[in-house]
């Protein structure tokens, strides 16, 4: 029997099958998990839910014969359905899929709806299908019922009733839901489908989300299943789902559960060409025909609204999309064993200043580069009052952050900026260690800027928006050639995993922003006020920062 998986992840590799760089890592960390036995593969559940779907399942517009699924899609059912743990079940219970319009996703996912209410073996099975409105939740539940309806030996089992779709035999039921925070905590879903989450509004659809997925925990291997098309709303759940998705795939998360699956193109330069285009569009040639996608094409490239359109429905890039900015790997290659500042006396170097607004972190940067490796030496302050508190709500040690030397306790409930200047001028005084240029964002108190231009610092105002797209792109690149030295500095490190880039998918360009509401990027926003005014300067500067002799 074939092993879906391997088959599609093999495919990827001799480039048969052609993904973006989500898909491709998505398959890279589910084969790897199965070579190390971090879970295991099930081939006869796979198979079963495979044989189910094209045994049973029918198309239910503009033609009604069987289901046959796409390599990609036995790849997915094999992952969903027959990936498990050591207990035996499913291994992932959280999954994300995000394919362009016109691919399949509402009869894709009808199809998973019939097995798991069919085939699945669990007495009292429970499937919603979610969306803001009732007509928007109809769409998959509509799909269901039809799918089934050519299939005499499923189509009697199950009785159509005012509220939901009914199986007495096994007491199973699938039901359609609209937004309803408060009364959706009494569910016990055994499968939810979250539709097109994309255009679920901001804060209903979080906490919409968070009800549905809090309410699996009573169910042995329950699924969340989340299908959409890229969108227009902002900080909503489809945003929560990519940076947690992203940050997933590269690395940098504890998650075991949750599996991705996002079909995107990696080049926005490259949107108009088929051959990107079918990163996206998984269901090329089946569902979607070229010829379409190039009519499609030629109305975009007449018209900036079709481009933006077109970019965010068949490309699945969102306008003003967020993803994880650095590797886990990338990161990891630039910590190392402890830096002293000593080893640098005498050193031209670059700083950097990101202040806290209000009673939070502060973070000061000086980058000197040495040996055509540049090494970032991060401080940071917080007001001593709110240790504690800090400490409870972000989970981190910053006790022992103070007795590594990595964090000041500064003032009472304000941090005092002084200490920040007192921080640049010892590099001078104690260190001869000389900042020739330092970059600070325009909200830094501005009798900081003053007493540092008195002392004799050159200051820079750095903006931090799409402006610091080149400076982004550069540190990002260094970053993955294993150019920086962070050294131990665990603070930093957190801080650089937490950033992450909005993108405007029209012109490319990126600013930094946080990967999550309560996440801290002082320290990453403080390397890059030095890295603008590296590259802002290099001309005039660069020859000495390189402290050749």
């Amino acid at each position: 029997m074939l092993n879906y998986i391997l088959a599609y992840y093999q495919a990827i590799q001799n480039g048969s099958e052609v993904v973006g760089r989500w898909v491709r890592l998505m398959y890279e960390y589910v084969v790897k998990g199965l070579q190390s036995q971090s879970f295991f593969f099930d081939q006869k559940k796979a198979n079963k839910a495979i044989r189910f779907i094209e045994t049973f399942c029918h198309h239910c517009e503009g033609r009604n014969d069987l289901l046959k699924l796409e390599l990609w899609q036995k790849a997915f059912v094999s992952v969903v359905f027959g990936v498990v743990g050591a207990d035996g079940l499913r291994q992932f219970r959280e999954v994300v899929l995000i394919i362009a319009r016109k691919n399949g996703k509402s009869l894709f996912a009808a199809a998973i709806i019939a097995y798991c209410i069919y085939l699945d073996g669990e007495y009292g099975a429970k499937v919603y299908c979610v969306a803001p409105k009732l007509d928007q939740a109809e769409i998959v539940y509509s799909a269901f019922w039809q799918t089934i309806q050519k299939e005499p030996e499923l189509a009697a089992r199950i009785k159509r009733r005012k509220s939901d779709f009914y199986i007495a035999e096994t007491n199973s039921s699938v039901k359609k839901i609209a937004f309803n925070a408060k009364k959706s905590d009494g569910f016990n879903p055994s499968l939810t489908v979250c539709d097109e989450i994309a255009s679920w509004p901001g804060q209903a659809g979080l906490k919409q989300y968070e009800v549905m997925k809090s309410a699996l925990g009573a169910r042995k291997q329950p699924l969340i299943l989340s299908i959409s098309t890229s969108g227009y709303e902002n900080e909503g759940i489809y945003d929560e789902l990519i940076k947690r998705s992203t940050r997933f795939l590269l690395g940098d998360s504890r998650e075991r559960r949750l599996a991705p699956f996002l079909y995107m193109i990696d080049d926005i330069d490259k949107w108009n060409d088929i051959n990107e285009l079918r990163k996206s569009n998984p269901n090329l040639g089946v569902s979607v025909s070229v010829d379409y996608l190039l009519e499609e094409i030629a109305v975009a490239e007449g018209s900036l609204s079709k481009k933006a359109e077109f970019l965010t429905k068949y490309c699945n890039i969102k306008q003003n999309s967020s993803q994880a900015w650095l590797s886990n790997q990338a990161v990891e290659k630039a910590c190392g064993d402890p830096l002293d500042l000593a080893q640098f006396r005498d050193c031209y170097c670059v700083g950097g200043i990101d202040l806290s607004r209000t009673t939070d972190l502060t973070a000061c940067t000086a980058v000197i580069e040495k040996d055509g490796r540049l090494y970032v030496f991060a401080h940071f302050f917080l007001p001593a009052e709110r240790l504690e508190e800090a400490t409870a709500r972000d989970g981190l040690p910053y006790d022992i952050y103070v007795q590594r030397g990595f964090l000041t306790l500064s003032g009472d409930n304000f941090v005092n900026y002084h200490d920040c200047f007192d921080w640049f001028r010892a590099l001078v005084e104690q260190y001869q260690i000389y900042p020739l240029k330092v970059g600070y964002d325009r909200y830094t108190a501005q009798y900081l800027v003053q007493d540092m231009k008195q002392y004799g610092f050159h200051m820079d105002d750095v903006f931090q928006g799409f402006n610091l797209t080149p400076v982004i792109c550069e540190t990002e690149g260094l970053m993955r050639d294993g150019a920086f030295d962070i050294g131990d500095n665990d603070l930093l490190k957190v801080h650089l995993l937490d950033m992450a880039t909005k993108t405007e998918a029209e012109s490319g360009r990126c600013r930094p922003v946080k990967l999550s509401a309560k996440a801290h990027i002082d320290g990453g926003a403080a390397l890059l006020d030095a890295m603008t005014v590296r590259q802002k300067y290099y001309a005039e500067i660069g020859e000495q920062l390189k402290n050749a002799s």
